[in-house]
């Protein structure tokens, strides 16, 4: 009687396990559906599902838990190649799954039980890798595994004392993680993978010694993984130096993105800030990133697109690393609509809130123009990029659409909401932290500035009400500070006053502070009734 009991108990308890296991995705937290429509550059798949690559649960639970439904096109020819730990060679659009990629069998080949580190991610820039480790916590959360992240311009300290603890993924910029390598605090003579993220911008030649120095670090039979959009000639010789039959795929059989509708407007210097106006009060913008081709003039763009009643943060190189850190983060939280930048947030960065990118100053090079467009229409859905084309850049203009065989077309009267609109406001992709502003309608100006508004002087700033600050330190009239380019700063200078107006007086702002430039009332800048056109002859075409 005893024994049958036993073997009815136990019969019971297999059939509840396989039933539990059936049905072990039925408890998991999923967020909503994405309704959004997307193009093939993410659906034209195989049909396979992440359960076919026999992932370990707790990791196919943070993916579905993340919002990840079926893997994308990069994600169904990496994650099985890089499973078996053969080197890959990967190159697909920006925005397809490319960070995933990588991450998902990284995460997978980890073994939580062993302390040491395990595996390698190497980014070109600070905020890219907050955003990976980001990614990378979310998708192991249910796997014990613990992801540090270390770029340059913060403290060294903290990092030799969390070093010092378990570590089994590595994630940060080449330099830092060198140095904590080189002192003996990061031991990766056990991290049998080495990934390098827009693998392009690594291979240039101020990190090349770097990554060379970094590898001699890893073991000999380490896994190497590399993923871009664009590969110059400089990865086919690092391939042929440090890694062994790696498996390449190429999913670029166009550059760019088939979701991102593209227009450029002539418009002289002058007229500029006049047409960004313009495209303020007409487009429906969900949040917009605005490029300009120096820090000098984000900053003043910014200060202007305040001063005409928009909401807005700044960001660059030069600012102070916890302050880019808190822009990168707010602006992601969807705190504010706009975002003025220079060629920092250009690769990499994913914020699905961002249907528009605006070219405020064209770019010299098609590897940059792809990376600042692929900042909308992220992973599959519409975007919409806008170029202000003076003169001088009608070249730039027709050698990149040569270069990258695509067509950048003239602004229409009317820019037709399906092409970058969501049709219903639940579909609009929304932050952790969503704000009232990011509402799909035209921009309203702020008329007035309470105390405590967030709003565009680097980012995170609490306005007060009445002060007023004056323009960031060496703003006027020198490019770079370096001597011996008075031609070339006057050029820039007097560039910078056709599009911004005269230089006001400057006044010494406080050492490490964010460069405040006030909340005045917005002016009375009258909506053109057209995009403007200068006087003159068009570019050819």
């Amino acid at each position: 009687m005893a024994d049958q009991l036993a073997n009815q108990l136990e019969a019971a308890s297999l059939n509840e396990s396989s039933q539990a296991d059936g049905n072990w995705r039925s408890g998991l937290k999923v967020p909503a559906k994405d309704g959004r429509v997307q193009t093939e550059d993410v659906t034209a798949t195989k049909g396979l599902e992440f359960e076919d690559f026999y992932l370990k649960r707790e990791l196919l639970m943070g993916i579905f838990e993340s919002g990840f439904e079926k893997p994308s096109p990069i994600q169904e020819e990496a994650i099985p190649v890089a499973l078996t730990g053969r080197d890959v060679l990967a190159r697909a659009k920006n925005g397809t799954g490319k960070t995933a990629a990588f991450i998902i069998p990284t995460l997978e080949r980890v073994n939580p039980k062993n302390s040491k580190i395990q595996a390698l991610i190497l980014v070109p820039t600070r905020e890219l890798a907050l955003q990976t480790s980001q990614v990378c916590k979310t998708l192991g959360k249910h796997l014990g595994v613990n992801v540090m992240v270390t770029t340059g311009g913060t403290g060294l300290k903290d990092d030799i004392i969390r070093l010092n603890e378990a570590v089994h993924i590595l994630i940060g910029t080449p330099g830092r993680i060198l140095d904590l390598a080189s002192r003996g605090v990061a031991d990766l003579s056990t991290a049998q993978t080495f990934v390098m993220d827009e693998a392009d911008k690594l291979l240039s030649p101020e990190f090349t010694s770097t990554i060379d120095q970094l590898l001699s670090f890893h073991p000999p039979d380490r896994q190497v993984m590399l993923f871009s959009a664009t590969f110059p000639v400089i990865v086919k010789e690092f391939k042929d130096k440090h890694m062994k039959d790696p498996h390449e795929i190429n999913l670029m059989d166009e550059l760019t993105l088939r979701g991102i509708t593209q227009y450029y407007a002539f418009v002289e210097e002058k007229q500029k800030v006049h047409c960004l106006n313009t495209l303020f009060s007409r487009l429906q913008i969900n949040q917009s990133i605005i490029f300009c081709n120096s820090t000098t003039r984000v900053e003043l763009l910014a200060k202007k697109v305040t001063e005409l009643g928009y909401s807005c943060f700044y960001s660059h190189a030069r600012m102070l690393q916890h302050n880019r850190n808190r822009v990168f983060h707010d602006f992601r939280a969807g705190h504010c609509r706009n975002l003025v930048c220079s060629d920092l947030l250009t690769r990499g960065i994913d914020i699905q809130a961002v249907n528009v990118v605006i070219n405020f100053d064209f770019p010299k090079n098609a590897e940059t123009y792809l990376h600042r467009i692929g900042r909308s229409g992220r992973f599959g859905h519409l975007g919409l990029a806008i170029n202000l084309i003076n003169w001088e850049d009608r070249f730039n203009l027709y050698r990149i659409e040569q270069e990258l065989g695509t067509e950048i077309k003239p602004i229409p009267q009317h820019i037709d909401k399906g092409l970058y609109v969501y049709d219903t406001p639940e579909n609009i992709p929304r932050p952790i932290t969503s704000a009232p502003q990011l509402q799909q309608q035209p921009q309203e100006r702020r008329q007035h500035h309470q105390q405590g508004y967030r709003g565009g002087r680097g980012g995170n700033y609490q306005g007060q009400q009445g002060q007023r600050r004056g323009p960031p330190r060496n703003q006027y009239p020198s490019h770079g500070g370096q001597g011996g380019q008075g031609g070339y700063q006057q050029q820039q200078a007097q560039y910078n006053q056709q599009a911004f107006g005269a230089p006001p007086q400057q006044q010494q702002q406080q050492q490490g502070s964010y460069p405040q430039g006030g909340f005045a009332q917005p002016n009375a800048f009258p909506t053109p009734q057209s995009f403007p056109q200068p006087q003159g002859q068009q570019p050819s075409r």
